[in-house]
């Protein structure tokens, strides 16, 4: 007679085999083991060494068993591997405007070999909650706000993580306020959710990200962790996911019978709901065997398809934070900082023609990495924008620093140096994940008003004034309101929160060692009213259809800067719009393609974006939508034909009534260009037939 199954069984097994052996197993095993593989078994003792430092050491679920079943191991995300003393890239705002799919699924391979050497196998990092707001607290913890965007930047993560560890893609779903996030109800239409608040997951469940957690918000009067709509029938009916639903931290869980019956697998990280009260419901017949037993395997299925992945080498210890991951560090940052506004060829700065520089401003000696809450990574170095400034300069530039306390004592500073670079922006107390504790009230949170601190702003209008070659360099995770001071400035650079090396990377960006080519990946409004209401106590709120570039052209808003706005150091040309073909299916897909030159003397990279629009809809329909774009490197004078490719199911819109998916037999515009306005977009038009 066979003996009970292993879990070395099942991972030796492959496709239907492995399934079976799966079901084998789940129904071999006693309740008590189920239950543990949906609860958290991180010890108190370790919970209390971690309150104080959040994720010191992975949190740990469906570690006691007898099987040879492993430990789910949880690092926190999403700028790097929370664990230790990891590598802290950009934060994901900023790769967001680096626009660079491939160059994200890089950072994705650091971070999980990263988090592998730390011993987690389990990576919370994949935040693609939609920007909304760009007041969202954590809005540095995501892409941007276009759904497309988000997704095409959200799986390449996926992709590059899961080579080494299983991921989790968050916020499960409508999670874009931050002050209310516990108790606010998402009140949201089909068609909004649909094509608005969740495409982006469903690119990352295609992608075969093992984990999706739950947001703490309710949707629609349910919170998400109790959302079955969201949980049973949409996630894993809709769209087939065959991964595990992980809780948010502490609170994302109320009710343990409405969690395990609504399709949440894991309670993390401790047993509230979970563990032996799971166990009594179900003994109660109040949560059906058959459930527990559908997340026990959905858990055992992604441990058992993880466990030949990663390298075979083994993983290096001192590779974590090291010489290769830094440099990655450095090249994501350069690529993601944008260029703003450069009047009178204010930059790059020509190291042969100043002799003296003036850096002014508080930010400009900070290690300001981002918020200081669940997203914290603590690098064991940090470049500041004055030491990358001064590692930069080279010998014939002396580098003066004001703190920019006193604005006289700074402008007159800066009338006394050739240019004068003021860094200014926000930090974890104006933006960040909101921890209702006392001892950290007074951190992060949500931004009402969007503009700098008023003596920042008053500081840089003391020191253009001063010098007319003053250059600003903003740090943030997400839209600055400038109006009170762009026009007495020739130059400004979104540098964004820029991670370890992003000293080292402005100062590149600035002497023109790099040339800028990020793009912006959220509007940057004019005022708040431009921008959609925004209450962050509200404990109800209606989300439409609108938001963002979307709503700017609905309304015909003027942008302060439009997103996919950013400029470079060299020019480009775009030309010769051309379309493989004038009528696809509604199954097909058509091939744009667009002629761009590099007019310029540098050599540079280029975001080319493609929008479609919808001529004669049956709908309400946005007037042009993201539907593919790419990073395209040109040197001085080349060219090359960019193509693009458009699916016409891409296209589709949410039909209510059908409760499907619909691609209409109307005409289609296409736009092509360097942002998602302007005078040089290029149009051409398609039809789908029936």
């Amino acid at each position: 007679m066979a003996g009970p199954i292993s879990f070395l069984q099942v991972v030796g097994a492959e496709g239907e085999r492995r399934e079976s052996l799966i079901k084998e197993l789940v129904a071999d095993l006693s309740l008590d083991e189920k239950i543990g593989q949906m609860s958290p078994s991180t010890s108190l003792f370790w919970h209390a060494v971690m309150l104080p430092r959040y994720n010191l050491r992975p949190y740990d679920s469906g570690g006691k068993n007898s099987r040879g079943i492993p430990a789910m191991k949880f690092s926190d995300g999403p700028r790097g591997i929370a664990l230790n003393h990891s590598t802290c890239f950009p934060v994901s705002m900023a790769r967001g405007a680096a626009w660079d799919p491939a160059l994200e699924q890089r950072v994705g391979e650091a971070m999980g070999y990263e988090a592998r050497a730390q011993g987690a196998n389990f990576y919370g990092g994949v935040c693609i909650n939609l920007l909304r707001h760009p007041g969202w607290g954590r809005a540095q913890e995501t892409y941007g706000e276009d759904p497309h965007h988000l997704g095409e930047m959200g799986a390449a993560l996926v992709s590059g993580v899961q080579k080494h560890v299983m991921a989790c893609a968050k916020h499960f779903a409508c999670n874009s306020i931050e002050k209310s996030r516990l108790f606010v109800d998402v009140q949201v239409d089909e068609r909004t959710l649909r094509e608005i608040y969740l495409p982006h997951f469903k690119k990352c469940v295609d992608a075969g990200v093992a984990g999706v957690m739950s947001a703490y918000n309710k949707v629609n009067g349910l919170l998400c962790g109790h959302n079955g709509r969201l949980l049973r029938e949409i996630l894993k009916g809709d769209w087939g996911f065959k991964g595990f639903v992980v809780s948010d931290f502490l609170w994302g869980v109320k009710d343990g019978k409405s969690a395990a019956n609504a399709g949440l697998d894991i309670e993390m990280p401790v047993a509230i709901f979970y563990g032996r009260r799971l166990k009594r419901l179900v003994r109660a017949g109040e949560v059906p065997m058959e459930n527990i037993d559908e997340a026990v395997t959905r858990i055992l299925r992604q441990k058992a398809r993880f466990a030949k992945v990663g390298d075979p080498a083994g993983y290096d210890r001192s590779k974590v934070a090291g010489k290769e991951h830094a440099a990655l560090a450095l090249e994501v940052a350069g690529k993601s900082i944008v260029l703003l506004k450069n009047e009178n060829s204010a930059l790059p700065l020509g190291r042969d023609e100043l002799k003296t520089l003036a850096v002014i401003g508080p930010l400009a000696t900070r290690s300001n990495l981002g918020d200081v809450g669940s997203s914290r990574v603590r690098p064991p170095y940090a470049v500041t924008a004055l030491a990358g400034i001064r590692n930069r300069a080279g010998e014939s530039i002396t580098v003066t620093y004001n703190r920019g306390a006193n604005h006289e004592e700074a402008a007159a500073l800066a009338k006394s140096a050739d240019a004068a670079i003021v860094v200014a922006g926000l930090g974890p107390r104006n933006e960040g994940e909101y921890i209702p504790l006392p001892i950290v009230r007074h951190y992060g949170g949500d931004r009402v008003k969007l503009g700098l601190p008023q003596a920042q702003e008053e500081l840089i209008l003391a020191v253009a004034a001063a010098n007319k070659r003053t250059i600003v360099v903003l740090i943030g995770g997400s839209a600055i309101i400038v109006e009170k001071w762009k026009d007495h400035v020739p130059a400004m650079l979104m540098a964004w929160y820029p991670g370890m090396e992003g000293g080292n990377a402005i100062a590149d960006v600035l002497f023109g060692d790099v040339n800028p080519s990020g793009k912006l990946p959220m509007v940057f409004p004019k005022s708040e009213d431009q921008l959609p209401d925004f209450d962050i106590k509200a404990k109800k709120v209606y989300y439409g259809y609108y938001h963002g570039y979307r709503l700017f052209d609905k309304k015909g808003l003027e942008p302060a800067f439009p997103f996919g706005f950013g400029l470079s150091y060299t020019k480009y040309k775009y030309s010769n719009l051309k379309l493989d073909q004038k009528q696809i299916p509604a199954t097909g897909k058509i091939v744009a393609s667009v002629d761009l030159k590099n007019i310029g003397t540098r050599q540079g990279e280029e975001i080319v974006q493609l929008y479609v629009g919808y001529k004669g809809s049956r709908v309400d329909r946005p007037i042009k939508e993201l539907k593919a774009f790419a990073r395209v490197a040109l040197l001085p004078g080349e060219a090359k034909a960019v193509e693009m490719e458009i699916n016409a199911q891409d296209l589709a819109y949410y039909n209510t009534e059908k409760k499907a998916w619909e691609v209409e037999s109307i005409e289609y515009n296409v736009s092509v260009g360097p942002s998602s306005r302007g005078s040089d977009l290029l149009s051409a038009s398609f039809e789908v037939t029936a």
